[in-house]
């Protein structure tokens, strides 16, 4: 009975020396694996590109006074008129022009002084330009002084400027996000090389948003696209 006792803890000895062996192996290795899978590096690659505007917006912003809203309505009339002439002689397709809704006031009543202005009644209005012909707009830009010469009383404003767009994203879309790409991974081997390691496969990567500004503010018809990549490199022995 005392030798069957003894020999199942032995057995049991064996089988526990067998276990813990198996058991730290087991940790060993998967503690391996842990350090592998974390070693890696996150970098950024930027791509950066300037572009000619393709949309140009002209709002051409006019106002007139009357004394009576009727003769106010005809020179309204008669200013958008002038201003559409003159954007037909530039060239320019009546197709890409509209007009905002006349905003008029009655002066007097806003008057809180003594002297009440000439004219009673003021009313402004915008004439829009929208053309993809940019350079063409550029260029008639400074000849609105024959706008002035008919009559037309303009009054530009921050609210009222002239506007360049660039639409067509899509078309560089992916030749930025390759540049991007190559530049992050340009930096990430860089990387690789300093630590003595091996780059591996992208982990994880997040393009970020595409930016589009003007390159500055004399040539706001030239637009600067930018984008930021962030990708996360795997790093191997």
């Amino acid at each position: 009975m005392a030798m069957d006792r003894t020999l199942q803890g032995l057995t049991l000895g064996a089988l526990v020396a067998v276990g813990l062996v198996w058991g730290g192996s087991y940790m060993k290795e998967a503690a391996q694996v842990w350090r592998d899978a974390s070693r890696s590096v996150t970098v950024k690659g930027l791509a950066e590109q300037e572009v000619q505007a393709n949309v140009a917006l002209w709002p051409l912003h006019y106002s007139v006074t009357a004394d009576a809203l009727s003769e106010l309505q005809t020179e309204l009339a008669k200013s958008e008129q002038t201003i559409r002439d003159f954007l037909g002689k530039q060239g320019f397709d009546d197709s890409n022009i509209s007009v905002t809704p006349p905003q008029v006031q009655d002066r007097h009543a806003n008057n809180y002084g003594d002297s009440l202005p000439e004219e009673r009644y003021s009313g402004e209005a915008t004439v829009l330009l929208r053309s993809p012909r940019v350079a063409k707009v550029k260029a008639a830009m400074p000849q609105t002084s024959t706008l002035v010469r008919e009559g037309v009383l303009l009054s530009p404003n921050y609210e009222y400027r002239t506007e360049f767009l660039f639409t067509d994203l899509e078309r560089i879309k992916p030749e930025m996000i390759a540049a991007a790409t190559a530049d992050a991974r340009r930096a990430a081997q860089q990387f690789a090389e300093d630590s003595g390691s091996r780059l591996g496969s992208i982990k994880q990567a997040s393009q970020g948003y595409f930016s589009i500004e003007d390159l500055d503010s004399y040539t706001p018809d030239v637009k600067k696209v930018r984008v930021v990549t962030t990708i996360d490199y795997a790093l191997e022995k």
